[in-house]
């Protein structure tokens, strides 16, 4: 079982915390990772390109020119892809791009992740991260303090002080802990914790 330093919001180390094996301690799955991060991309893909095919673009009803004895190839509309102002070959058109993981396939994935951050020290465990209003610059106080630059915040409780306050720091990106996905996790350098998040991510992964 891992043990973890508990730091405050000063960057002070405060204590100790174990770590259940069973979310924090798995085997690796680098394919699942994988996985889990492209269907993430894929599913944010909105999927909305266009381009017309040649029976869509306007014009070209009639033959340019006849059949035979002209000394040009032969043609039947303007509008096919050789002209310019014709259509599109194999054109593009709306579509999702968005697949599904099974879910066991999705948890496996995300304890990789957790413990892969556990076993290169980039896992920092808070006691609490609470603000009595939104301001960014008490929360760049707390990274500065933690001497983290680009991480992912993870608190137990949808807290507005707290995900309004990291919102213009262009390096930070804030979930609470029911929403947190791989990708996400893997885009920060650091993974900065609560004490309570913890707790709740153990409760639905152990």
């Amino acid at each position: 079982m891992a043990n973890v330093s508990v730091y405050n919001m000063e960057g002070k180390e405060v204590g100790k915390m174990d770590l259940n094996d069973a979310v924090f301690g798995v085997e690796i799955n680098e394919h699942l990772v994988h996985l889990a991060v492209v269907q993430t991309l894929a599913n944010r893909r909105q999927g909305t390109q266009k381009a017309k095919t040649r029976s869509e673009v306007s014009g070209g009803g009639r033959k340019p020119w006849r059949q035979k004895g002209t000394g040009h190839a032969r043609q039947g509309s303007t509008r096919a892809p050789q002209w310019k102002g014709g259509g599109v070959v194999f054109a593009p058109v709306p579509r999702d791009y968005s697949f599904k993981m099974n879910k066991k396939e999705k948890q496996v994935a995300l304890k990789s992740v957790l413990t892969s951050r556990v076993q290169d020290n980039k896992l920092i465990v808070l006691d609490e991260l609470k603000f009595n209003d939104i301001k960014t610059k008490k929360f760049k106080e707390v990274m500065d303090n933690l001497k983290v630059t680009k991480a992912m915040v993870v608190i137990g409780e949808q807290d507005a002080n707290v995900i309004c306050s990291a919102r213009n720091l262009p390096a930070i990106s804030t979930a609470v802990a029911k929403n947190i996905n791989v990708y996400d996790i893997l885009k920060g350098d650091t993974l900065v914790i609560t004490k309570d998040a913890v707790a709740k991510i153990e409760e639905v992964y152990a």
